[in-house]
């Protein structure tokens, strides 16, 4: 309340000549700020409690900002090729499946092809292991899970409980802890006895 009136008297003095009226509302102004320096030690500590407020959630939101960036990088590092990892499965589909159809029909001719594709194999299983790829492969008779399996079909198999695995038509892959494809597998329906 002070402060307004202060102004405006320094403003009249520095305008012109000051009266006497001006001088004396000057004098008292003074005197009453010097009588009660409580006032203003009290306005500090609230502007200093102010400030220090503000100082603590700046620095907090810039400490959260920190760790979310952090987050964000490891992310983008473990999950950021998950893409190109998926597109990449067909490939590994297709090498599995001519190796089983060569094993089958394997003759001396093409035991060097087959050789080529087992090298090939063990190469890119070696690179999907070092980029945190693993294959996950149910056999017949596991129990199906729907977090890391995907029912292609059900069918009543005689000596099978319903939910068992009896067949497994593509295996599956987690990237670190991530599911990037679900292993496609047909589940038993057959009801409880």
């Amino acid at each position: 309340m002070a402060e307004p009136k202060k102004d405006q008297i320094l403003d009249e003095l520095m305008s012109g000549t000051p009266d006497s009226d001006d001088l004396q509302s000057l004098d008292e102004l003074a005197e009453g700020d010097a009588d009660d320096p409580s006032v203003e030690l009290e306005e500090l500590r609230a502007e200093r409690d102010d400030l220090r407020d503000k100082f603590m959630r700046a620095l907090a939101d810039a400490e959260n900002a920190r760790k979310r960036s952090e987050k964000d990088r490891r992310e983008a590092e473990n999950y950021g090729g998950s893409k190109l990892a998926r597109d990449m499965l067909p490939i590994y589909d297709n090498m599995k499946r001519a190796l089983e159809a060569a094993a089958n029909t394997a003759n001396d001719d093409q035991a060097a092809l087959v050789e080529g594709v087992e090298l090939t194999m063990r190469e890119l299983l070696h690179v999907f292991s070092k980029h945190g790829i693993t294959p996950i492969s149910p056999k017949a008779g596991d129990a199906f899970d729907p977090q890391l399996h995907q029912a292609m079909f059900e069918a009543p198999v005689p000596g099978t409980k319903a939910g068992d695995i009896i067949d497994v038509a593509a295996e599956g892959f987690m990237l670190h802890d991530r599911l990037l494809r679900p292993a496609q597998v047909g589940v038993s329906s057959t009801p409880a006895a």
